[in-house]
């Protein structure tokens, strides 16, 4: 062992230093030192180690992998857990100078006041530019500290490649933080009595501190943004771990073939996915209520920029299982995976430069040339490591029948894709007309709603029918046998609605579509819970669960199914049968809105105590509904010292609508009312939450499954049901 240790590299030695043990003594006595010495902040020299940290993790992990060195490898190891700590610091350091209302830190200066709540003060880490890169690159930190905190068992052979290429995107983010956007920079004030932000003294210059900051941008304030962007960020840097896996099997060659990376992400996968599909729907429920437009989703730049990366994400979910099942499409997974992670870059690159203009996005910034570098150097680079790989991706099997899940999966990633094609073209359409013809052309929401539509009914029809139908080979008669009830009730449905006066041919076919998938969905269950009932005479509650715990994944699946067609009611009720009118009124008087008459009774104007630098403008209404006793709502608007404001609605919800109101203003003793009546909007929160859970229970770890003894007849017909 001694000789060992000799010959054991100076490099490998101080990566050793950076095991989690001997991590606190380490970065202290480099930090004093360089704190006496140079003059640094500990923040200002955690970024820095981190950094170094990175670079070396991926040097000795490639170095490791080339020459077969467990050392190298297991020293890039070490090396990599110590960013995640050194990250801790760094961000520690933002918030205490946000809550100690440090104004000679820049960052402090631009996201906080004395007037700032506490609670916004600390999560002004993520309201501004720079901290939130920063924030950004924290989180994937703590990603790769957790999926490497423990010495691997499995899947050796992956992990140097693994952290090389986990490491690679970490270490690009830490090059934005320490040289385009580092928010550590000071306010010093030269000579001449200029004051410039600078992360080093300039020469000549002395500290300056500002006696009170700008203040965060009013859109941030609201409670929804303390939630969605580290949702979005969390699902955004969680696709960097199966993009890591899939190079990895790819750079190793041999693994590549086989199915165990997909096996090893995929619950990684679906945290990431689900972080991404909560910051989405958080983000809608913010523009509901902040943005004072009556909607939830404005196909916005950015808004579409983290769609984009989740639908591809989603379609990658489906398609592995038919790697994992049968071996097929092992290319196409690649190409997948390689995509998402692209995209994920895409949409962080459109938010952080505010190359297209939108409510979400940050000013504009120097990070374009460096971002537009990294996307280049992923599509190329993976592109050239899958096409030196070609060979090892063969398929096992191919597809016998168009009647077969195999078949239903591939249609289920052709609309995926088609989806995002039209998503990413509408979204970059201006970029496009202003490089090509010089002239900046916009995709409104109308021309998406009517280009998306027909493609997410197609999309929720396959989720209905594809679970049903079997690996190998089905047949239309099977596939009609377990569907024509379904198909029967949904078109009773549409009849009805006509009947009853609905003519909106969009309507009627969205609302069969949902019918049918959603009844053919709840087939699945109710069969399941059935047998269970049958055989061992359980309780319908109890067999529900049994059913769901026996198979996670798959029930997991069929309630996120029906969160999906819940949603879908609201999208439907929304798009299709919206109400919308704008009254100046003086007190006293009314407007009429479908069954409300809402009566404009005055306003008044406040400060509230808690936030001396807001004013809010309340305006009083009385609903009476279809002439019932009326209701007393407050609609009101607030506006800030520092510019800007919020306009959130008063909402009357019910299970079949919305009523939401917005006071625009008072002027002249006229008060402005604009009132939207949203139909069925509550089910698409509803369907959130269903969806949600149905996330958790697909990732959730199977553990020890009650049984019940099965006679043998009951466990062919079992056999058969689990082979569907």
């Amino acid at each position: 062992m001694e000789v060992q240790a000799r010959r054991e590299p100076r490099l490998v030695l101080l990566a050793e230093a950076l095991s989690v043990g001997g991590f606190a003594a380490w970065a202290t006595v480099i930090v004093r030192h360089a704190q006496q010495e140079v003059g640094l902040d500990a923040s200002v020299i955690a970024l820095a180690l981190a950094f170094a940290s990175a670079a070396y993790a991926v040097a000795a992990a490639v170095r490791g992998a080339r020459h077969k060195r467990p050392d190298w490898i297991e020293s890039a190891r070490h090396a990599t857990l110590a960013i995640a700590p050194l990250l801790t610091i760094a961000c520690f350091a933002i918030v205490i100078s946000n809550l100690s209302n440090n104004y000679n830190l820049e960052y402090t200066y631009r996201v906080s006041s004395r007037a700032t709540p506490a609670i916004l003060k600390f999560t002004s880490l993520w309201g501004g530019q720079n901290g939130s890169i920063l924030f950004f690159s924290w989180l994937m930190s703590l990603y790769v500290f957790f999926l490497f905190v423990k010495p691997w068992r499995g899947n050796r052979e992956l992990q140097p490649w693994v952290i090389a290429v986990a490491l690679g995107t970490q270490l690009f983010f830490l090059f934005l933080v320490m040289f385009y956007a580092n928010p550590f920079a000071r306010w010093w004030q030269g000579a001449d009595g200029q004051t410039i932000a600078a992360v080093f003294q300039p020469a000549g210059a002395t500290p300056f501190t500002p006696p009170d900051g700008q203040g965060l941008n009013p859109l941030l304030r609201h409670p929804g943004m303390i939630i969605h962007p580290p949702m979005l960020y969390m699902g955004f840097v969680g696709l960097t771990i199966p993009y890591a896996f899939g190079m990895a099997a790819l750079l190793g060659g041999s693994t590549a073939s086989d199915a165990s990376w997909i096996k090893a992400t995929r619950r990684w996968t679906l945290v990431a996915w689900g972080f991404l599909l909560l910051g989405l729907l958080l983000g809608g429920r913010w523009a509901y209520d902040v943005l004072g437009w009556g909607g939830y989703w404005g196909w916005d730049p950015v808004e579409n920029s983290a769609l984009l990366p989740w639908l591809t994400a989603t379609a990658f979910l489906h398609s592995v299982m038919i790697q994992e099942k049968r071996g097929m499409f092992k290319v196409w997974n690649m190409i997948l995976i390689i995509l998402t992670f692209s995209l994920m870059v895409l949409g962080t690159f459109v938010t952080r430069t505010g190359v297209i203009s939108s409510v979400h996005s940050f000013a504009r910034s120097a990070l374009g040339g460096p971002f537009l570098a990294f996307v280049a150097l992923i599509l190329v680079g993976s592109a050239a490591v899958l096409i030196a790989r070609w060979s090892y991706l063969k398929s096992d099997n191919h597809l016998e029948s168009p009647w077969s899940r195999e078949s239903a999966f591939v249609l289920n990633n052709f609309v995926f894709l088609t989806i995002t094609f039209t998503v990413f073209l509408g979204t970059y359409y201006s970029m496009f007309s202003e490089l090509i013809a010089g002239e900046k052309l916009t995709v409104g929401p109308a021309v998406f709603n009517r280009l998306i539509g027909p493609q997410v009914a197609a999309l929720v029809l396959l989720m209905g029918v594809g679970p049903l139908l079997a690996w190998r080979r089905s047949s239309p008669q099977a596939l009609g046998r377990m569907t024509w009830r379904s198909g029967l009730i949904a078109i009773g449905v549409v009849a009805a609605l006509f009947v009853t006066g609905f003519r909106a041919l969009g309507a009627l076919a969205g609302f069969g579509v949902i019918t049918y998938a959603g009844l053919i969905t709840l087939e699945e269950f109710y069969r399941g819970i059935r047998a269970r009932m049958k055989l061992s005479g359980e309780s319908v509650f109890t067999a529900l669960g049994r059913l769901i715990a026996r198979n996670r994944r798959r029930y997991g699946g069929y309630v996120v199914h029906m969160g999906v067609i819940l949603m879908g009611l609201g999208v439907i009720g929304t798009m299709m049968f919206q109400q919308e009118t704008q009254r100046a009124l003086r007190a006293g008087e009314s407007l009429t809105i479908g069954d409300y008459t809402i009566t404009y009774q005055g306003s008044e104007l406040y400060v509230p105590e808690s936030e001396p630098d807001k004013t809010i403008f309340v305006g009083h209404v009385a609903v009476s509904v279809s002439g019932g006793a009326p209701e007393r709502m407050t609609p009101y608007r607030e506006s800030f010292q520092t510019g800007g404001g919020l306009l959130p609605p008063a909402l009357r919800s019910t299970l079949s609508e919305d009523l939401y109101i917005l006071f625009l203003g008072e002027e002249g003793g006229f008060g402005t009312l604009k009132v939207f009546v949203n139909p069925l909007v509550n089910w698409l929160w509803i369907g959130a939450i269903v969806l949600i859970i149905g996330t958790l229970l697909a990732m959730w770890p199977s553990g020890a499954v009650a049984t019940v003894p099965v006679p043998a007849r009951s466990k062919q017909i079992a056999v058969g049901e689990a082979g569907r």
